[in-house]
């Protein structure tokens, strides 16, 4: 059950607190910021790519939005969830680049995160990093109180800019749903070909 309780003063900036969502072994963790709602415009965010240059969502108007969250690419679930949807789009490469942005965001610094994506070859998603402001994590309810990392999860948002899809993964140490994930993106860029 969702529970929001108090605000709490967070670099100056009142943050609102949920728990019993999602666990980390057999513990609940505390997430901070504010949660997004299925049906409801995905908030615009702004995060960092290799060279430390702001990114926004509003960037990608237009295209169907794919995130992948992860806590850190330096843990091995968080490697293999990386890799495997950066495998994915591999395979569906002309279909996607065409209608679809794909974005990994976790709260690594750029440096670490342009040498995994050397490291393991993952060359087909946008690799972005939350480590500058906090933005993206406060926005979408996703830091992980006391760790200042983001719970993993998967938001996939339409080219009306609205959240068809949100998925916090239970437990932070599981991987996500790949099979559902990919279906509905499939699906939304579907969608957005078949409209005028």
């Amino acid at each position: 059950m969702l529970t929001q309780v108090k605000a709490v003063n967070l670099t100056e900036k009142t943050m609102i607190e949920t728990s019993n969502m999602v666990m980390a072994g057999d513990k609940y963790i505390t997430l901070l910021g504010t949660q997004v709602v299925i049906g409801d415009l995905a908030p615009n965010f702004k995060v960092v790519d290799k060279n430390f240059s702001p990114v926004e969502l509003s960037d990608f108007k237009d295209k169907v939005v794919f995130i992948s969250v992860v806590p850190s690419l330096d843990t091995a679930v968080c490697s293999l969830q990386t890799k495997r949807f950066n495998d994915e789009i591999a395979k569906k490469k002309g279909f996607i680049a065409d209608n679809i942005a794909i974005l990994s965001i976790s709260n690594d610094l750029p440096f670490a995160q342009k040498r995994f994506c050397s490291t393991e070859g993952v060359d087909k998603i946008n690799i972005l990093s939350d480590s500058v402001w906090r933005d993206f994590g406060l926005k979408y309810g996703l830091v992980i109180k006391n760790m200042g990392i983001l719970t993993r999860s998967i938001f996939i948002i339409d080219k009306k800019g609205k959240l068809v899809y949100k998925e916090l993964v239970a437990n932070i140490s599981e991987q996500p749903n790949y099979e559902k994930s990919l279906a509905i993106l499939l699906q939304a860029v579907e969608e957005k070909t078949n409209q005028p």
